[in-house]
């Protein structure tokens, strides 16, 4: 049986480790367990993360 290694990224806002316990997907939406603030994985090798856009409201436009 082999041990999976869990992925770690640092969080853009605060710098603590955000850790996956799956492998990261691209356009994946985390939570920052210390700061709690919403983040995107923009890429997956290294695993970098920004904060996730705000959804904007749409006027019917």
């Amino acid at each position: 049986m082999t041990v999976q290694e869990k992925t770690t990224a640092r969080c853009p806002e605060c710098a603590a480790d955000v850790t996956f316990a799956e492998p990261p997907r691209l356009s994946e939406l985390v939570e920052c367990g210390e700061c709690q603030v919403e983040l995107e994985v923009v890429t997956v090798q290294p695993v970098t993360l920004t904060p996730a856009p705000e959804v904007e409201e749409d006027w019917g436009e």
